[in-house]
């Protein structure tokens, strides 16, 4: 291609503005949030003037996250709504499960658990099933992998984990992470083999990355308090007083809770209790930044135990005694929500094989588009107003059809059917219905006025005329369009769709008449 013919923006799976939105990203993951939104705004208004949806969508999902990371549940839920009915109109399985998986973090925020684990399993239901896009997936795993972390379901966190792993190492480290409450949280209910075992998992994932980057501080803190956990004191004990300090003067909280806390467990196992006992208040006081849902219960454990190492009075029993009960308390409602999950999942699995039942017998065998059945169903749905305007019915009859099957066998005019299908399905919308309604009949419920469903009808026409199915045989169709008025009939829209049809066969046929 010489540089006069070269197109003006890359030719890339997302929008050509895609870059807009990459910015704005990147200033809702650094804490600009504030300007994120701003750009947001800014840049929608280009991308609709542009026409490019794709942008204007990672634009609205940039706004969510920011909002999300605001603090802002509610807006950002709002945000997510918005995306997932764009997501739906467009098709876009992949883009819906990741928004559901985004939706059930805010409704996990919120306390709406119901909710959160309805729209998981919705998701999980949608990522098994087959995608071409590898990066999209991905995208969505790690969202479906946020939720359930949010939720402390470390279970379902971990096995998404697992599989994101068999595709990328990026998301390692924060499956190290999982795997280090989680195993923190077995040991403060007594489970402490299975707790242990996680540790080690997190101590073999990021030992080799401090090893390979000692100045990478947030790993050491995972690294150290693993190590503290799991009794190997005197690495842990270095790594977290090497972190502390950088990590606060750069106010990463979470990693800096981490080392205060592999801190404490150390100097509690040598000794030193109320040292110790400093290093867990300054995790406490560190949680006032934000955090994790886990992170307050894990310190007030090491803190109820490290008061009775203290003082083993009766005060400091029965301190210990009730954070304990209510440790193993937030655990059982934990495990309520995984099973909450494992149901929902059920339900939306056996709702999405009655679907699938569905579809099937309201698909045509040869051509793969709705049946006769399916149309009759959708002219009940205009009876009882379920279906309404703006909608236009297209009747799109294939010319001299019988020609083709006696000149040709019937092989050859099934074949051609199922190419007209081909382009009435390429020419349709996610909300758009194309039906085989009989033999060589097809029909389109197309939403939109009378001038898109002839632009539509003009385009099929064009593309069946020039598309050479049969080779040496000039293929084409006959098209009568009509428009759904409040207050008409199925039957009667379908009668004015058929009359217009057979004024376009009278006409010499290959013409469009509405």
């Amino acid at each position: 291609m010489d540089g006069g013919s070269r197109l003006p923006v890359p030719v890339t799976a997302f929008g050509p503005l895609h870059l807009l939105a990459i910015r704005v990203h990147r200033l809702a993951n650094t804490g600009r949030c504030h300007e994120a939104i701003d750009a947001a705004d800014a840049y929608l208004e280009i991308a609709r003037r542009c026409g490019d949806d794709r942008t204007a969508h990672f634009l609205l999902q940039g706004k969510m996250y920011a909002n999300l990371h605001m603090g802002r549940h509610r807006e950002g839920a709002e945000f997510a709504d918005r995306l997932l009915h764009a997501h739906r109109v467009a098709g876009s399985p992949l883009g819906e499960a990741k928004t559901l998986c985004d939706l059930a973090h805010f409704d996990v925020l919120r306390a709406r658990y119901v909710d959160a684990m309805r729209n998981l399993a919705r998701a999980a239901v949608l990522l098994d099933l087959p995608h071409p896009g590898r990066d999209r997936r991905i995208s969505a795993l790690c969202s479906f992998a946020e939720a359930a972390t949010a939720a402390e379901m470390y279970e379902t966190a971990s096995a998404t984990y697992e599989q994101l792993s068999e595709a990328t190492s990026a998301f390692d480290l924060v499956h190290a992470t999982t795997l280090l409450y989680w195993g923190l949280r077995l040991a403060h209910i007594g489970r402490h083999d299975e707790g242990a075992a996680r540790l080690r998992r997190t101590a073999a994932i990021t030992r080799p990355v401090v090893e390979d980057r000692p100045d990478d501080v947030v790993t050491a803190a995972m690294l150290a308090l693993a190590l503290a956990k799991l009794g190997d004191l005197i690495p842990a004990e270095k790594l977290a007083r090497e972190a502390i300090m950088p990590l606060r003067t750069a106010e990463n909280y979470q990693p800096a809770r981490m080392a205060h806390l592999a801190l404490g467990i150390v100097l509690r196992a040598q000794g030193a209790l109320a040292e110790a006992r400093r290093e867990f208040v300054a995790a406490r006081e560190l949680c006032a930044f934000g955090g994790r849902p886990d992170e307050k219960p894990i310190i007030r454990y090491e803190l109820a135990r490290t008061a009775l190492e203290i003082g083993d009075s009766e005060s400091a029993r029965d301190m210990f005694d009730a954070v304990e009960g209510q440790t193993r308390e937030l655990w059982r409602v934990r495990l309520q929500r995984v099973a909450m999950l494992r149901q929902a999942r059920q339900q939306e699995e056996a709702e999405a094989a009655r679907a699938r039942a569905e579809r099937e017998v309201l698909r045509d065998p040869l051509t793969g588009l709705g049946n006769r059945r399916r149309f009759d169903l959708l002219l009940d749905r205009i009876d009882r107003g379920r279906l309404v305007a703006p909608l236009v019915l297209l009747l799109v009859d294939v010319d001299h059809f019988k020609a083709v099957n006696d000149a040709f066998s019937h092989s050859v005019g099934d074949r051609a059917l199922r190419e007209v299908a081909h382009i009435l399905r390429a020419h349709c919308r996610a909300e758009d219905v194309p039906v085989r309604y009989a033999g060589d009949e097809f029909t389109l419920f197309l939403r939109g006025d009378l001038t898109v469903g002839r632009e539509v009808a003009e385009r099929i026409r064009i593309a069946v005329a020039t598309s050479k199915i049969i080779p040496g045989v000039d293929l084409t169709v006959s098209v009568g369009l009509a428009t759904l008025t409040n207050g008409m009939s199925g039957d009667t829209l379908f009668r004015q769709a058929d009359d217009r049809l057979y004024a376009a066969k009278h006409s010499g046929r290959n013409t469009i008449a509405s």
